[in-house]
């Protein structure tokens, strides 16, 4: 059997001005703060002696590896996203960083969600990314409009009751 895999889908390099200062916040803590005090102890752990049966020397090394896998990570994202801050020229229609009320056409249910990066997503807070099924059918509808998308769950069918957009 083969281990092969195929690429992942390349996600989309928007992000919003919140989104953008929090990943970087992130970085500073990690590079600042963590980094170095994941070192020092793994200086003492490694002073200890015998380091093939010492657990504490062990963790730290694969601590200190996540740490800098992250970093690496976010160091190279951060470059090559593209911050959204502004309000589109329709706010009427729903586009990246749009709040959008929906209600379920089935069920009644009303939601509201946010569309934002891929880097930012946070379902209990409403946070939707703009690659997910749901994000996509929403882009360039109007409060009022209806429509379809293929979810985990089935086949749903929405209303769009309003859109607004942070500091618009």
């Amino acid at each position: 059997m083969s281990r092969w895999r195929p690429p992942a889908e390349k996600s989309t390099a928007l992000i919003t001005a919140q989104g953008h200062q929090r990943l970087k916040s992130e970085l500073d803590e990690l590079w600042r703060v963590r980094r170095p005090e994941v070192v020092k102890a793994l200086a003492a752990a490694a002073a200890e002696g015998d380091r093939s049966e010492n657990a504490e020397y062990t963790y730290r090394k694969k601590q200190l590896g996540e740490i800098d896998r992250r970093v690496r990570y976010l160091t190279k994202r951060l470059e090559s996203l593209r911050v959204v801050d502004t309000v589109p020229t329709d706010p009427q229609a729903v586009f990246f960083g749009a709040w959008v009320e929906l209600e379920n056409v089935d069920s009644g249910d009303v939601s509201r969600y946010r569309i934002v990066g891929p880097d930012e997503t946070d379902a209990g807070a409403g946070w939707i990314s703009i690659d997910s099924p749901l994000a996509r059918a929403l882009l360039k509808k109007r409060v009022d409009d209806e429509f379809e998308v293929e979810l985990p769950s089935g086949r749903t069918g929405f209303a769009i009751l309003a859109v607004e957009y942070p500091g618009g």
